[in-house]
Parts: structure tokens; C-alpha cells; sequence
């Protein structure tokens, strides 16, 4: 295909893969689209272990790196807060009804050797630092441009200076997502090379626009930056609808959830293949900002009545850090209690996500099913 993103990247189809498995990654980018490893929720070991990994299996194929710089959160205005204010933050009332919360689904602690520290994220200089900030970002950085990435990805907000200028010192593309027209405008002032419009049907972090009314509105405001298009994007057909809306390509991240690689929670990847599109919603209950996820008994918790509400971010992702550790452990037992608590980020597609495929072939079917769909627009017009 002969995309602006394809000539970009140097790739076969205009599909960019966020997923948080390297082996997806890998997958994707070997069957002629393009891996991008979301790094938000690992250490700089982690990540560094897992880029080598992908270096070594995709060669000189390209991929990318997606991280969390959000444009607001708590301590911001300050520089960032240390670990231990912002935990001094957090009301003992919000901890007393996640306790309780864990104690009514019958949610155990953590064995000894993986206690609340197991999980830690590091700043640069080893500091103990929040989630989901330019602390721990700016150590995920250190390590991403240490590698051969041809994308770095921010989310919630335009990429800090200091991304941008480091990025464009090695040569490495940088995009950014944008949930409405103004800050996708913002994204290409501050220097973009991608704007990622994703729309209200998508996973995770989401605006309030849906795709088909979001994609034109972004290619016509930002032109002639390219565009890729996200939020229930999955098949092919979605595929040309986001091209002929304007898009250079797509960003797919919750169909990659339920492939053979994905290294989805078990009792999860069971609930998406078994769920519909109306099994979404947004909520603050993971990280404090409005993220489309699977409903479960968590998300209903924490819209409930004795809920205290969720707290902004970063505190959000740090009150429920180990609990989210704890619950997963605990629903590892699909007939468990806590199982009803499982949940995490997907999008709308997810009703289409009903059988487990190899990641190579849901690309190859994307693409199949893409050149029909053409192919029948195409015979309407002879």
C-alpha cells in the first residue's frame, strides 16, 4: 500500500499495533505493519529487556514506543511531587473502601517475596517515582532512544519539549493522540511528526468524539501532517472507512488483546471473547482519567453508592496499584469471587473479538477483508 505512513515507516500496510506484549509487537511488524510496545506500566529494566528482545527478533523492520506523559496531573504545577507526598495525599477513606472492597470479594494480600513495593516504578536517578508522570516517563525515555525505534508515542497530552528534542536529534518519529481537533492543532504547534485521532469507541484513554466524526475533522485541521485513525478500528472494512475519511492509517490496540501471543490475564481474555460492544464504559477507576475498559464488578464498585469516588492522577494508579496486583493474583481462579472484579482497557471492537487467532492473521485478515471492501466501492462507481 502507498500511504504516507507506509513511506514514513517504510511498511507494507499502514497498521500501527499498540499493544503492551513484545511478542505482538514483533508479530506485527514481521507481517508488514508496525509494533508499538505501550511502556506506561513497566520498569526501565523491563523495557529494556523487552526492546532488546524485539530487536533481535524484527532486525532492521521497524518499531515503536508509546508512553504516558499526560498534559494535567496532580503535582505538575510543582515539578512532580515525590513518591511519599503524593501518597500523604491520598484520603484514608479511599483506602478504607478499597480494603473493604478487596475483604467483600474475597481478594487475598500478596505472598511476602511480591509485596506493594514488587512493582516500583523508578525515576532516572533510582527515586521511587508515581505512575503515569514525567518522572517515570523521562526513565522509560532514557531507555527507549538507547534502542533502534523508528516512533515515540505520548498519550494524554502533547509531547514535553525535551521528548521532542531528543527525538528529533536521533532521526525517531514522534506522534501524539488527540481526542478533539484542538488538541491535535496543539500536538502539531508543538512539533509532531503523527497526529493518532482516536475516537470515543476506543480502549483506554478517550475522548468524547466518536471516529467517524473525529478523523475528517483532525485531517482537515492539521493538513498535511498525516493522520491515523483509532478507536473501533479492528477489521478491515473500518480500515477504509478511516482512509477514506482522510487517514493516512490505523491504530489498533484492543484487537490485539485476545491473540495467541497476547499476554492478556486468562480470566480477562475469557470475558472479551465472550463480551459485546455494549460491555464498555468509560471510568476513572483505574488511573483516574476517563478510560474505556470491560464493565465488571470493579468499574459498578466504584460508580456505586458508598463509593468515595476515584481519586485524579496520579493517585488513582497508586492507591490501586498493588490491590490491582492482588486481584489479578486472586482471579487467576476463574470461578473465584474476585473474578468478578477482573477487568481491564478495550474498546468497542471487543464484540468482534470472539475467537483467538495468531496476530499474523488478524493482520492478513484486516488486509484481506480491506482490498474487498474497496474492491465493492470501487464496483459502485463503474
Amino acid at each position: 500500500m502507498q500511504t504516507k505512513v507506509c513511506e514514513m515507516f517504510g511498511i507494507e500496510f499502514p497498521i500501527l499495533a499498540f499493544t503492551h506484549c513484545r511478542d505482538v509487537v514483533a508479530a506485527v511488524t514481521k507481517a508488514g505493519g508496525m509494533g508499538v510496545l505501550g511502556a506506561a506500566g513497566v520498569t526501565p529494566e523491563q523495557l529494556d529487556i523487552d526492546l532488546r528482545w524485539i530487536t533481535a527478533e524484527v532486525g532492521d523492520r521497524p518499531f515503536g514506543v508509546d508512553v504516558i506523559v499526560p498534559a494535567k496531573y496532580e503535582g505538575k504545577a510543582e515539578g512532580g511531587l515525590s513518591w511519599s507526598h503524593l501518597q500523604d495525599m491520598i484520603p484514608a477513606a479511599h483506602r478504607a473502601f478499597l480494603e473493604d472492597l478487596l475483604a467483600r470479594y474475597e481478594v487475598g494480600p500478596l505472598p511476602d517475596h511480591d509485596g506493594a513495593g514488587g512493582s516500583a516504578r523508578r525515576g532516572s536517578r533510582g527515586e521511587r517515582v508515581a505512575p503515569m508522570t514525567l518522572n517515570q516517563a523521562t526513565a522509560l525515555l532514557d531507555v527507549a532512544f538507547a534502542h533502534p525505534i523508528s516512533l515515540i508515542a505520548n498519550a494524554l497530552g502533547p509531547p514535553p519539549k525535551e521528548m521532542l528534542d531528543r527525538a528529533g536529534e536521533l532521526g525517531i518519529r514522534v506522534a501524539a493522540l488527540a481526542g478533539k481537533k484542538a488538541h491535535a492543532v496543539r500536538h502539531v504547534a508543538a512539533g509532531v511528526d503523527l497526529v493518532i485521532a482516536q475516537g470515543y469507541e476506543a480502549g483506554g484513554h478517550t475522548g468524547e468524539i466518536a471516529t467517524m466524526v473525529l478523523v475528517p475533522e483532525i485531517v482537515d485541521a492539521v493538513a498535511p501532517v498525516p493522520v491515523l485513525a483509532a478507536g473501533g478500528i479492528g477489521r478491515g472494512r473500518q480500515m477504509a472507512a478511516a482512509l477514506a475519511l482522510g487517514a493516512e492509517g490505523v491504530w489498533c490496540g484492543s484487537v490485539w488483546l485476545t491473540t495467541e501471543e497476547a499476554e492478556t490475564h486468562p480470566t480477562v481474555k475469557q470475558k472479551f471473547l465472550a463480551a459485546s460492544s455494549s460491555d464498555t464504559l468509560r471510568s476513572r477507576s483505574r488511573t483516574g482519567k476517563p478510560a474505556r475498559q470491560l464493565r465488571s464488578a470493579w468499574t459498578d464498585e466504584w460508580d456505586g453508592p458508598a463509593s468515595p469516588g476515584p481519586l485524579g492522577m496520579p493517585l488513582q494508579p497508586m492507591l490501586i496499584e498493588e490491590a490491582s496486583r492482588r486481584v489479578d493474583r486472586a482471579a487467576l481462579d476463574p470461578n473465584a469471587k474476585a473474578a468478578q472484579l477482573a477487568n481491564y482497557f478495550v474498546g468497542q471492537i471487543v464484540g468482534d473479538m470472539n475467537q483467538v487467532k495468531a496476530t499474523r492473521r488478524v493482520v492478513l485478515d484486516m488486509v484481506e477483508e480491506f482490498i474487498d471492501a474497496v474492491q465493492r466501492v470501487d464496483n459502485m462507481m463503474q
